[in-house]
Formats: C-alpha cells, structure tokens, sequence
C-alpha cells in the first residue's frame, strides 16, 4: 500500500515551524512517498491544515528550492524537482585515514546522495547539537562512536533503521547496525603476525600520550601480546618518558608521535627496522613512503566506507566487524 504525504506540525515542538515542514518533505523524498515531478500541496491549503502563516509556508519552500529539491512554475504551483538523499555523516576529527573513510564511502554512493560531514571533535556538547539539530533532516545517519555515557541516550531520537555506528563499539546497543574495528583481540591477532620482529628487540615499549582517546582495551591486549610471548615490554603515558633506546621496538597510536620518532632516529643516528623498531596505528597513504616505509596496524578503512555506503543504500540491517591487520615495512 502506498503511503501519502501528510504535513505533521507539532506546535509545542522548539523546532520552528518551517524547519518542520522542510524536514517533512526531505524525509518524504527520501523515502520515496514524494516522487520526481510530483506537485506539492500549495501553500494555502498549507496554511489552513495546520494553523501556519503564509510567510512560514513560504520561508520552507524557500528553503527547499535552494536546496534543488522543489521547483516553482508560475500559476501552477510547487514540485518535487529530484529524488535527492541527504545522509549525514558524523566523525570524531578529521585525520589522514579518516579521508580515506570519507572518500570511499562518498564514492560508493549514488549520483543523488548528498553528504553532510560534521565533526563532533570527542565533545558531548558538540556532538549532542550536532545529533539534534539534524533530526528529520536526514535520510541515513552514520555516526562514528566516542567514550561518553550521554552518546547512546542522544542517539535514541534517531530511528534505528537509518542509524550506522562506525569505528568504535562503545556505548552501542544490541539493535543498532554498525560497522566496527576491533581495538582487542583483532589487534593482538594482528601483533602474532609479527612476533618474530618483535623478538629482534630487547624491549617493546607502547606509547600512550595523554592527548589520545585511543580505547585503553588496545593496551590490555598488548601487554597479553608480550605476556604471551615472552617480551619485556613497558607502557609510557608522559611525552617526557619518550627518548629512544636502541635495541627496543616501539608502538604508537598517534601520527605526532611518529614525527618525534624519526627526529630522535635522526638525532641519535638510530636506524628504523635495524637498531630500533617502530610500528604505528592507522594506515595512512604517506606511511608506505616515509622514510623506507612505516609498519603498521590497522583496520581497512577503505573496506569500512564502502560497508557504510551500502548500509545507506540498501535496506538491510548491518552488523559487520572490518578485520585488523599487520602491514610490515622496513621501519619493523
């Protein structure tokens, strides 16, 4: 059975009137009740089915025309002009391996998929306005997860049919579709690959700067890693702690680390991969070309946009996690 479009104003609502009547016809485009070249109720009888003045009918109008989804015609009225989609796409910042991520997901997705990006930069506040100023405007939601006990609750007003967590299983509930890498056992699965490199050195060291919010679990499989295998191993959380020793592999979660390191392997006259190891968190494109090539630890993040790109356009429920694998280079 076919749906109609109706108008559904609610007066007590804090979000204005128009907004709502914008967002009754995004979500009614997006879901396909209101088709190319359909013609929209005018703006009178708008104004006499909900209680609304001409000036809010025609402000939301106004807004859908800028935005291409409705056309005018002189004397005949307004229509619907495309079948746009607008998803939302929510990150934590913006870092190398995030645009690979961004780019494979745009770039798996239709010709009338728009994408909105917002950056919620691990703040509750942010990430609250950003959540609730969207709602209703959006045909999908993907929302990379951070460590705050108030995400999960903010998420609630969004569907979960439209709703993707990506990145980090934290604060997820058991309905939710997801897209996840694993920090834990993925990671140490992954460390196995290389534990005869690691054993070329004396130490292995992890450094976890005080800046990072890289989940902590990765830390507990580490040291089970070198437990496990019989490494001496130590974990530095002040930047201060970090002067390279020869002889000890090191592993890092932050890129600014991995400037420091190359600095100290230059000052010291310490050569990556033969007197001092490192590998480093994350592929990036660069990492293969830094000095002779930077092992790494990491996810495919290619692999989870386009997951993320499917989700958004098939009606399906996704729970997938994406495989954490090593990437051996000269600097290991």
């Amino acid at each position: 059975m076919e749906k109609k479009f109706t108008f559904k104003i609610n007066h007590d609502s804090d979000i204005p009137k128009y907004q709502q009547l914008v967002n009754s016809i995004n979500n009614a485009i997006a879901e396909n009740i209101l088709a190319k070249g359909e013609q929209l109720p005018s703006v009178n009888s708008i104004c006499q089915k909900n209680q609304l003045s001409r000036d809010t009918v025609f402000k939301a109008y106004s807004i859908l025309k800028e935005q291409k989804l409705i056309d005018s015609v002189p004397n005949k009225g307004y229509f619907v002009a495309g079948e746009t989609r607008k998803v939302l796409l929510v990150l934590d910042t913006f870092k190398a391996y995030k645009e690979v991520l961004y780019h494979s997901f745009v770039d798996n997705l239709a010709d009338n998929i728009i994408v909105d990006v917002q950056f919620h930069h691990y703040n509750i506040d942010n990430f609250k306005n950003i959540i609730n100023n969207s709602i209703g405007k959006y045909y999908k939601y993907v929302v990379m997860n951070f460590d705050d006990k108030e995400v999960a609750s903010t998420l609630t007003s969004i569907s979960n049919e439209k709703l993707l967590l990506i990145d980090w299983n934290i604060h997820s509930k058991p309905k939710n579709n997801y897209v996840f890498q694993d920090f834990g056992k993925s990671f140490y699965d992954a460390l196995k690959q290389g534990k005869d490199l690691f054993h070329k050195y004396q130490e292995t060291v992890f450094i976890y700067p005080p800046f990072t919010y890289h989940p902590k679990e990765t830390l507990e499989y580490f040291k089970k890693f070198c437990s496990d295998f019989n490494l001496k191993y130590k974990i530095i959380y002040k930047l201060s702690d970090f002067n390279l020793q020869k002889n000890t592999a090191y592993i890092s979660v932050s890129d600014r680390i991995l400037g420091m390191f190359l600095e100290q392997c230059r000052e010291k006259n310490l050569e990556p991969g033969k007197d001092i190891g490192f590998l480093s968190y994350n592929e990036t494109p660069m990492k293969k070309f830094i000095y002779k090539g930077i092992s790494v630890v990491t996810t495919d993040f290619n692999e989870l946009g386009i997951k993320a790109a499917e989700f958004v356009t098939k009606e399906e429920p996704m729970k997938i996690y994406i495989p954490t694998n090593l990437i051996t280079r000269e600097s290991l």
